[in-house]
C-alpha cells in the first residue's frame, strides 16, 4: 500500500485497506459515518432495549464511488486531510480529472456533503464519469416511511423499532438528500461541480431547514469553505508540534482529529450524547461495544479535551448531568442510594450491559466519573457550572451512593468495598484499591465542593473517606490489586498504575516503582491499547524516560495504515477507531512529556525528554479562563500568556518552588526559564506549592 505523500496533516494512499473497519471515519459529533460504509449514524439514536440496546443503523446517502469504465486511469489516490476533516478520492483519466469529497461539516452538524468535480484534460467532447451507489432506504433499527419530495431531493423519516426502556419514547429520525445519478456528463464546460447534500434531524420542520440552510451555502460558495474555516478556527484553539526521531507528528495529529471529530462545534448549544470507543462512525450491533458509552469517555479521552477545550469537555459532563436520573434507577434497583452510572450507557442511563455481572460489578465507572468533574472545576473554576447547572447533583449523588455501598468490618475496624469488578476485568474481588481510592477520592472532592457551595454535607461522608481500606503490602512495599492478590497473576490492563496517574493518590517513589514493575511484568500483552499509556506516564514519572519510551512504542502495534485508524487490539481484533487508545497515547504525550498535573490549586509540570525526542509545542492550554502555550526542550522551557480571562493581563504566575521568586506572565512576553519542575498559579493565591 504505497503512500501519495508524507505531509504529517494528509493521509494518502493508491489503495484502499482490503478490511473495511480499517476505513477512515468522517463525523462532526452529531453525524458520522465510515467511508464508503452503508450506514451513517446519529450521536444518541439507539435502538434496542436495554442489553440490545445499539447505535441505530441510518441508511447512508455518501456510499458513493466514481467509476471510469470507458477511460483509461492515469491515476487514482484516496486522502484524508486530518486539517480539513475531508476525505478525498481522485481518479485521473485520460481525458479528464474526477475528484470527491466527502466531510460531515464541522459547523452545520446536521449536514453531511458529497461534493463530486470534473475538469476536462482532453479534447473538447463531452466527458462522462458513471457514480456507482448502493443507497437503500432499508434498516434493521427503524421503521422508515418515504416522504413527499422536498427541493427535487428525496426524504424519509421514520422512529426506531425498540426503545432503550419502556419509560423511553421512540426517537424520530429524518432525513433529506440528493439522490445521486448514474452518471455525470461534463459537456463543453472545463469544469464543473456537483454538490450532493444530506441533511438529517430529529422533526420534519427542522431537517427542512437545515437542508435549506445547506443548499443556500452551496450555491454562495460557501459550504466547503465554512466547514473549512471551523475546522481551522477548531485547529487554532490546540496544537502539539513535536520534534522526534519517530514518526510522531502525523500519530499525534491523527488522534487529535477523530477525537474532534467526535465532538460538537465550538459554540453548540445541542444536546451531546457521549463519545463510544469506536467513536460516532462505529457502533453496529454486535460490533464496536454498540456504540456506548464507558469509562473510556471519562478517564481516557476527556483529559485531553479539558486541557485545550473546556467548552467540549463541558458537553462531555452534561451528558452525565442529563442520564443523572438513568443512574439514579440503577442504584435503586441494586438495593442503594444515590446514583450508580452505568458500564454502559446510552440515551437515558439506564445500564444498557448485554452481560450483567460488568453492569453490577465495574462500579468504579461512579469514580471515574467524579474525577471528570473534579479535573473540570479544577482547570476552570466554574462555580456556576456546579452550583446552578446539575454538578453539584451528579457529584453528590455519586457520595450517597459510595456512602451505601461500603460496609463496615468490625475484623480490620475499616470500611470495604465487597464483590466488584475492577478495570482489570478478568477478577470479580472485594476492596479494589483502584475503586476504593475512587471512593475516597469522590468524597474529599464531594466535601471540598460542598464548602464552596455553602453546603453541608453528612458526618459519613468524612468518616468513610478516612476510613475506607486501601489494600497495601509493607512487606513488599507495593499496592495489592484486591484482597487477596497474589504478585504474578495476570492482570488484564492498566488498574493499579492508574492510581499514580490519573488519580494521583499519595504514594513514596518507591511505591510508585514497584507497582510499576510488579504490574508490568503480569499486565497482558494482549490486552487494549490504551495499557501502556499509562505505563509509559508512570515511568517518566519516575525520570525513567528510554523505559517509559519502550512503552509508549507498544502502543504502535495498534495503529493501522493508511488512516492511522486504531485498533483496540495489536492483532487488529476489538473494536476499531478505538478512542480509547488513542485518549491514553494523547495523555502520554500531553501529561507524560511535559509532566502537567491539574490540581486543585495549580497546573503543575515537570517535563522529562527520551533521547529521541528534541522539542515539544504545546499551544492552547486553556487554565483558568486563560490561554498558554509552552514550548519544552531538555535545556530551556518558554512559557507565552497568550490570552486573558476577561481582559485581565498578569493574572497569572509561573512559580519553581516555595521560596522561589515568581514570574508573571503577561499577554505577549515568553518568559523563558531552565527545563525544570514548576506550576502556574493564579496570582491572586497565596497557597503553598
Amino acid at each position: 500500500m504505497s503512500q501519495v505523500t508524507n505531509d504529517p496533516w494528509t493521509f494518502s494512499t493508491n489503495s484502499l485497506p482490503s478490511d473495511p473497519r480499517l476505513m477512515t471515519t468522517v463525523a462532526n459529533g452529531y453525524l458520522g459515518t465510515r467511508i464508503f460504509g452503508d450506514v451513517l449514524h446519529v450521536n444518541g439514536l439507539y435502538n434496542g432495549a436495554v442489553g440490545d440496546c445499539h447505535r441505530a443503523d441510518v441508511p447512508s446517502p455518501l456510499n458513493v464511488r466514481l467509476c471510469a469504465t470507458k477511460e483509461v486511469i492515469v491515476d487514482e489516490s484516496f486522502s484524508l486531510s486530518i486539517k480539513t476533516g475531508t476525505f478525498s478520492h481522485i481518479l485521473q483519466c485520460s481525458s479528464f480529472t474526477a475528484t470527491q469529497q466527502i466531510f460531515a461539516h464541522r459547523s452545520h452538524r446536521h449536514l453531511l456533503v458529497n461534493i463530486i468535480t470534473l475538469k476536462r484534460t482532453g479534447e473538447s467532447s463531452p466527458v462522462s464519469l458513471n457514480l456507482q451507489t448502493e443507497m437503500k432506504v432499508e434498516s434493521q433499527d427503524l421503521e422508515l416511511h418515504i416522504g413527499h419530495a422536498f427541493h427535487d431531493a428525496q426524504y424519509i423519516y421514520g422512529n426506531i423499532l425498540v426503545p432503550e426502556v419502556e419509560s423511553c419514547p421512540r426517537k424520530s429520525i429524518h432525513m433529506i438528500w440528493n439522490a445521486v445519478p448514474q452518471s455525470l456528463v461534463l459537456e463543453t464546460e472545463l469544469e464543473k461541480s456537483w454538490v450532493f447534500l444530506t441533511a438529517v434531524s430529529e422533526s420534519e420542520k427542522d431537517v427542512k431547514d437545515k437542508f435549506v440552510e445547506g443548499q443556500a451555502l452551496s450555491d454562495e460558495g460557501q459550504l466547503y469553505l465554512s466547514h473549512e474555516k471551523a475546522w481551522a478556527e477548531l485547529w487554532m484553539g490546540s496544537c502539539i508540534d513535536i520534534e522526534s526521531s519517530l514518526d510522531l507528528k502525523p500519530i499525534i495529529y491523527g488522534c487529535l482529529y477523530y477525537l474532534l471529530s467526535s465532538l460538537p462545534p465550538l459554540g453548540s448549544t445541542e444536546e451531546f450524547h457521549g463519545i463510544s470507543p469506536g467513536g460516532l462512525s462505529n457502533g453496529r450491533r454486535n460490533e464496536d461495544y454498540w456504540g456506548h458509552v464507558f469509562w473510556d469517555q471519562d478517564t481516557w479521552v476527556y483529559p485531553n479535551i479539558l486541557l485545550f477545550y473546556p467548552e467540549m469537555a463541558a458537553h462531555i459532563l452534561k451528558y452525565r448531568i442529563r442520564t443523572l436520573s438513568g443512574a439514579v434507577e440503577n442504584a435503586k434497583q441494586q438495593g442503594y442510594k444515590g446514583a450508580k452510572f452505568p458500564w454502559e450507557s446510552a440515551l437515558t442511563g439506564y445500564e444498557v450491559c448485554p452481560e450483567k455481572i460488568y453492569g453490577e460489578q465495574e462500579i468504579h465507572i461512579n469514580g471515574d466519573v467524579l474525577v471528570a468533574f473534579k479535573q473540570y472545576y479544577h482547570m476552570t473554576k466554574d462555580l456556576d457550572f456546579f452550583a446552578s447547572a446539575g454538578g453539584w447533583d451528579v457529584v453528590n449523588a455519586i457520595a450517597e451512593y459510595w456512602c451505601s455501598r461500603v460496609i463496615w468490618s468490625t475484623e480490620e475496624q475499616c470500611y470495604h468495598v465487597n464483590g466488584v469488578m475492577p478495570p482489570d476485568e478478568y477478577h470479580s474481588v472485594d476492596n479494589s484499591i483502584y475503586t476504593n481510592a475512587l471512593v475516597q477520592t469522590s468524597l474529599q472532592f464531594a466535601m471540598d465542593l460542598a464548602g464552596e457551595l455553602k453546603k453541608n454535607v453528612p458526618d459519613a461522608w468524612k468518616d468513610i473517606a478516612n476510613q475506607i481500606k486501601l489494600p497495601y503490602d509493607s512487606k513488599m512495599n507495593y499496592h495489592p490489586e484486591y484482597d487477596g492478590y497474589t504478585i504474578g497473576e495476570k492482570v488484564k490492563q492498566a488498574d493499579v498504575v492508574l492510581l499514580g496517574y490519573p488519580m494521583m493518590f499519595q504514594m513514596t517513589t518507591e511505591q510508585r516503582k514497584n507497582d510499576l514493575e510488579i504490574y508490568e511484568s503480569v499486565t497482558d500483552v494482549d490486552g487494549p491499547a490504551m495499557t501502556w499509556s499509562m505505563f509509559a506516564i508512570g515511568w517518566m514519572e519516575l525520570k525513567k524516560a528510554q523505559v517509559a519510551q519502550e512503552q509508549l512504542k507498544k502502543c504502535f502495534a495498534n495503529i493501522t495504515e493508511p488512516f492511522k485508524i486504531w485498533t483496540e487490539n495489536a492483532d487488529g481484533s476489538g473494536a476499531v477507531n478505538f478512542l480509547t487508545g488513542i485518549g491514553g497515547f494523547l495523555q502520554a504525550i500531553l501529561f507524560g512529556y511535559t509532566g502537567f498535573r491539574i490540581t486543585d490549586k495549580s497546573l503543575k509540570f515537570d517535563p522529562i525528554f527520551p533521547d529521541d525526542v528534541k522539542k515539544l509545542c504545546i499551544k492552547g492550554i486553556c487554565y483558568l479562563g486563560n490561554k498558554l502555550d509552552f514550548m519544552f526542550t531538555r535545556d530551556i522551557m518558554t512559557v507565552e500568556l497568550m490570552s486573558a480571562l476577561k481582559s485581565q493581563n498578569c493574572s497569572l504566575d509561573v512559580i519553581f518552588g516555595e521560596h522561589e521568586t515568581c514570574l508573571p506572565l503577561y499577554i505577549g512576553k515568553p518568559v523563558s526559564f531552565p527545563t525544570q519542575a514548576g506550576c502556574i498559579k493564579q496570582r491572586s493565591c497565596c497557597w503553598p506549592f
